[in-house]
């Protein structure tokens, strides 16, 4: 092994031991494993220990992992052995900065740190805060950066994620699961994990409840993604698995959520929640398109609903509207609301249901909607047709 190579691996394991790690960068990737292009290192603190967690950065998709100390150093001279060709060492005390050229020499040059405060990388927060910003997963996702500061690119998903929290923790409070010591969470539709990584975090680390929660996704590589975030933050009860909503089991679920799951597959997730009799549904509806290729416009409205965007706005408040009459329907109580404000975000509303211990009789609400589907010539709603099942 060159030299500047070897001590450059001695710089690393003595930052670690002595404390004064702050990350590690590895670029300039040339061996056989043609998708890998970096490999990001940083410290954490988990229930176990101390832990390296490691971000293998590929073309598609990221893989995430975390070992001890000693096992990270290993994976860490393999990486440099295996076709890495650069690396940058932040510690507190000094950089260094490693080049490895064609001809298989290595150069290793030394300056003043960057960072010369060693970010905190306890898993543990202040109760004070529902969301603590500093959380490593938040981190992990991109939302903010070493030290807990909100990256600028993600000021609108950090305000989500808060308004969110607000929102399921008012809920909860309001409904029958108030007092409840475990829950049941499946979150349909979970994508890159935002919001399930903070609702998991805020009933386990804020509510101390046990809670065991599933994001349920359809694209492998974000399912691999969250799975290595959640064992690297020790989230022992948050699990992330492949499927369609449709598909997914959601037997005994306390809160159901779907978050801009697209037109009928809201409707999945919300038939899903009804047949599960889940005390709490939540869902931001994403894509109109079922009833909007049905409708046509009742004749007072005809010059009105002429104009496509008045016809598209018409079939999302009809469509949501059903939605709510459904759920009444089926023994619940509902809101739809404004999620997060247009400026953040074009599909803001958020339809919310609370599950009744005296249902009111379904009656009237078929009568409407039966009324609704009449006026707009529409012949089928997919969670009406769920439901007449």
């Amino acid at each position: 092994m060159p030299e500047p190579l070897e001590n450059f691996i001695g710089e690393i394991a003595k930052s670690i031991a002595q404390r004064t790690f702050v990350k590690l960068s590895l670029g300039n990737y040339k061996g056989s494993d043609e998708s890998l292009q970096k490999l990001l290192i940083r410290p954490v603190t988990i229930k176990k220990g101390e832990r390296l967690y490691f971000v293998y950065r590929r073309e598609t998709n990221d893989l995430a992992k975390n070992f001890s100390p000693e096992e990270g150093l290993e994976r860490i001279s393999e990486a440099l052995r295996d076709g890495f060709r650069s690396g940058h060492l932040f510690t507190t005390t000094k950089d260094f900065q490693l080049t490895i050229v064609k001809s298989g020499i290595a150069h290793l040059r030394s300056g003043k740190p960057t960072i010369i405060e060693r970010p905190d990388s306890a898993h543990d927060r202040q109760k004070s805060f529902q969301i603590d910003p500093e959380r490593f997963y938040l981190k992990a996702l991109g939302v903010t950066d070493d030290a807990g500061g909100v990256l600028k690119s993600s000021h609108d998903k950090w305000r989500q994620i808060n308004k969110f929290v607000e929102i399921i923790a008012s809920l909860f409070d309001k409904s029958r699961l108030s007092g409840r010591k475990s829950l049941r969470v499946v979150d349909m539709g979970s994508g890159s994990g935002y919001l399930t990584f903070a609702a998991y975090d805020y009933f386990r680390n804020v509510r101390e409840i046990d809670v065991e929660m599933t994001g349920v996704e359809a694209r492998a590589s974000l399912v691999a993604k969250c799975i290595g975030i959640a064992t690297a933050s020790d989230f022992d009860g948050l699990i992330f698995a492949e499927g369609s909503i449709a598909e997914a089991d959601v037997a005994g679920v306390d809160i159901l959520i779907a978050l801009h799951a697209c037109d009928t597959a809201t409707d999945d997730a919300l038939y899903k929640g009804i047949a599960a009799k889940a005390e709490l549904i939540i869902a931001a509806p994403c894509c109109h398109h079922e009833l909007r290729a049905q409708m046509k416009s009742p004749e007072m409205f005809c010059n009105v609903l002429k104009h496509g965007v008045m016809m598209e706005r018409t079939a999302e408040t009809i469509t949501d509207g059903l939605r709510s009459l459904l759920l009444e329907r089926s023994g619940y109580a509902t809101k739809l609301f404004e999620f997060v404000a247009t400026e953040h975000t074009p599909k803001n509303n958020m339809l919310v249901a609370t599950r009744l211990e005296k249902p009111s009789p379904p009656g009237p609400f078929q009568n409407q909607i039966d009324t609704i589907k009449s006026v707009f010539d529409i012949r089928e709603q997919h969670l009406e047709k769920l439901l007449s099942k």
